[in-house]
């Protein structure tokens, strides 16, 4: 499995499989555009995107920056094989990259 971060808008349509609702091509593209918004990929050995974590980047009047995990989504032939707990740990170590 190789997790990494989204960065075109085929990528996040790619994964969509793993949404709630279908992704809008214009809401994807806005997605990347901000900033303060990440999403990780996780893919399979063939390619496969397996599942996702979403976080925001938030700042807070007495908290400072924070990284608030904002979705987690794992496909379902896929879990329960530590999918989940590689993405929240690699949003992690992306939140402690970015300050």
């Amino acid at each position: 499995m190789e997790i990494r971060r989204a960065a075109t808008v085929a990528e996040l349509l790619a994964a969509a499989h793993l949404y709630d609702d279908p992704p809008r091509e214009d809401w994807a593209a806005r997605f990347l555009a901000a900033p303060g918004h990440l999403m990780l990929i996780a893919y399979t050995e063939d390619g496969f995107p397996a599942g996702f974590v979403s976080g925001v980047e938030m700042i807070h009047p007495d908290k400072g920056t924070e990284m608030c995990l904002y979705e987690l989504s794992v496909d379902e032939d896929h879990r329960r094989r530590g999918v989940g707990r590689a993405l929240t740990e690699a949003l992690l170590a992306a939140a402690e990259e970015r300050g």
